[in-house]
């Protein structure tokens, strides 16, 4: 017997967010920021170190070590100015990525890299909406530590740095659990956690698993079109290691720390619940009407109107329930976006 899909409609995740609820730094130590407990019998205004009192011993948090990269980089065809914005490495030296000027690029290209010669990379495919292949050689060592020495910080476009990203960024845009290079945007429900919180949440008797999915620019792009069914994410890619499978199936509940946590546990997870082992690309879109088999808790920040982020969490927790907190953080003056506060969601499908 086949469910028609409930209608969906770009408008109908739009808000209106004051500028100046838009996070340019986070808080300061980051487990002090603002953590709003959306819970099915109502809202409570908390702090993120409050966390291990809001869980349960047995509790397993499934965390993102994924390392955010200087993966901004400016470079010469020529006369023309181009800014690459690494996306995805797709192995053997060769990188998916974002150009700002495409149309003066074409394969066969060689670009000149402000501040690292030495790299010389050659356009392989210009691709759709400014996406293009770039080969850097196989030596990925040598593009990480260029990347270090000549790359920025590639903070979302929220974030005001008309100069560029400010040396505090190379630390605070990078989470405690940053491990295996790759994003281009941090896992920022991560940013959060300090040494002190996470004893906090050891000694409470709450574990912790580690998955890695390298977050994509995708993320940052909005959804364009009246049907949100017809955006097309960007492949991220994941792994999620037989080992920590076994644990994450073997926990007495799993609590998702951010969506990219929660985006690769549902991208692995089977028809029973469980967590198979994954090593590969997703491209799974989250939205009202996907039917959820991980994680009942999900430690989330606070998302842009009409982005995917913002669709995921009210498919997650109900549309409802997310825009009646939305409403309260907004007008409570709760911190937004990557630098700002987190909120804890339950399941809608699961008990309180």
């Amino acid at each position: 017997m086949s469910h028609s899909l409930p209608p969906l409609r770009t408008v109908d995740f739009d808000f209106t967010l004051p500028e100046a609820s838009i996070a340019q730094s986070p808080a300061q130590p980051r487990d002090s920021a603002r953590l709003l407990d959306v819970r099915p019998d109502g809202l409570a205004d908390r702090q993120v170190s409050d966390l291990p009192g809001l869980l349960e011993p047995g509790d397993l948090l499934v965390v993102n070590d994924t390392r955010v990269i200087p993966a901004r980089l400016h470079a010469r065809r020529g006369e023309a100015a181009i800014e690459l914005l690494l996306n995805r490495s797709e192995g053997g030296g060769t990188w998916h990525a974002l150009a700002r000027n495409a149309r003066r690029l074409r394969p066969g290209d060689v670009l000149a890299i402000d501040g690292a010669p030495e790299l010389a990379p050659r356009v392989v495919e210009r691709q759709e909406g400014g996406a293009v292949l770039v080969d850097f050689g196989s030596d990925e060592a040598a593009l990480l530590a260029a990347l270090e020495r000549a790359g920025e910080v590639p903070l979302p476009p929220y974030i005001q740095r008309p100069g560029g990203p400010v040396a505090a960024d190379r630390a605070d845009y990078q989470t405690v659990f940053a491990d295996r290079p790759g994003a281009v945007a941090a896992p920022t429900a991560s940013l959060h956690f300090t040494p002190r919180l996470l004893a906090a949440l050891e000694a409470r008797g709450i574990g912790r698993a580690t998955v890695t999915l390298h977050v994509g620019a995708g993320t940052f792009l909005p959804v364009r079109g009246d049907d949100p069914r017809a955006h097309k994410l960007h492949a991220e890619w994941g792994e999620i290691a037989p080992e920590t499978a076994a644990r994450i199936n073997a926990a007495r509940r799993v609590v998702a720390v951010g969506t990219t946590a929660l985006r690769l546990l549902e991208s692995a997870a089977r028809e029973g619940g469980t967590i198979a082992p994954f090593h590969g690309l997703t491209e799974l879109f989250l939205l009202p009407g996907h039917r959820f088999r991980s994680a009942p808790v999900l430690l989330t920040n606070f998302h842009l109107p009409k982005s995917t982020l913002f669709m995921l969490a009210c498919a997650y927790a109900g549309t409802a329930r997310v825009r009646a907190a939305y409403d309260h953080a907004i007008a409570s003056g709760y911190r937004f976006y990557s630098y700002g506060d987190a909120s804890l969601l339950r399941r809608e499908d699961s008990a309180p």
